[in-house]
């Protein structure tokens, strides 16, 4: 596919919008410190970039309370809990271990991005260090840091993601059943699994 004006190279790209400023150069460190480490702790909910053989993956990863354990300034942890079995970023890291993670807090506009190398790991210690309710996870990432760095409000301010009058309302939107039924290629029953749906969360949440 041939786009119309497209920009061929950097030059190109970096005379149309003209230097960085200064601050987003200096914040981006490669470690954690303290006050990028308060802010991924408060985060419950991150998006997992990776890339492997089958392409571009990016996952949500949530959990109660912290989505990652900072375990020191260069090294971080996250549980692979229950899903789909798809295993598209477990499957992306043990082909190719770069990884990108952006952590969002709720009611707050900057974003936090990681990039770093990650590995898979069985490890028993691990897996104990995420159970809940006595339940493991099959494994967790460990994502060694090598750039970290905050992005700014404007993203999060122009979508009004945190604020309640722009919500969309359940009905908005297709229902998990009803792109499941759309996608199908056997008999499925979309209403069925939308009214199952809700008790398989609490059931199968961990």
């Amino acid at each position: 596919m041939t786009v119309e004006n497209a920009i061929t190279d950097l030059e190109q790209l970096e005379a149309l919008y003209g230097p960085a400023t200064p601050r987003s150069i200096t914040k981006e460190i490669t470690h954690i410190n303290d006050e990028y480490r308060a802010f991924i702790e408060a985060a419950p909910f991150m998006a997992v970039a990776t890339v492997g053989a089958g392409g571009l993956d990016c996952s949500p990863r949530g959990e109660g309370g912290s989505v990652v354990q900072v375990v020191d300034e260069k090294t971080l942890l996250f549980a692979d809990r229950r899903g789909n079995n798809r295993l598209d970023t477990l499957r992306n890291i043990v082909g190719d271990s770069r990884i990108g993670l952006l952590f969002l807090v709720p009611g707050i506009g900057e974003t936090m991005r990681i990039n770093g190398q990650a590995s898979v790991s069985v490890s028993s210690d691990l897996l104990e260090m995420f159970a809940i309710n006595g339940k493991l996870p099959k494994t967790v990432v460990e994502v060694k840091v090598e750039q970290a760095y905050f992005q700014c409000s404007k993203a999060l301010v122009r979508s009004g993601i945190w604020e309640a009058d722009k919500h969309v309302a359940r009905d908005g939107v297709p229902s998990a059943g009803q792109m499941l039924e759309a996608t199908a290629i056997d008999d499925f029953d979309g209403t069925k699994y939308d009214e199952d749906l809700e008790q398989q969360r609490t059931d199968q949440l961990w």
